[in-house]
């Protein structure tokens, strides 16, 4: 089970748009501050927004990390009936 987020996905939204919207970019220590977000955590957001918008290619998509979960998942169940079936058998 995952840990309980640290901060509110309306907070997560609003800092990275804040990011993405300001000219010249703001230093993401300053902005992280000024928001009472840890800067690694902001810059982190800013990562994997660039990354679902197809902007980075060296971080997976959300959409690609939560199909991976699916199907590790899925993997595991089989494998636990698989190893059901190697024992009833």
């Amino acid at each position: 089970m995952a840990a309980p987020k640290k901060y509110p996905d309306e907070l997560r939204e609003r800092a990275v748009r804040l990011y993405r919207e300001s000219d010249p970019k703001p230093v993401i220590r300053q902005l992280a501050r000024q928001l009472g977000v840890h800067h690694e955590a902001l810059r982190n957001w800013i990562r994997q927004d660039e990354a679902d918008r197809g902007l980075r290619g060296d971080r997976p998509t959300t959409s690609e990390v939560e199909e991976l979960r699916r199907l590790r998942r899925e993997n595991a169940e089989l494998k636990r009936a698989n190893e059901i079936l190697k024992a009833a058998s």
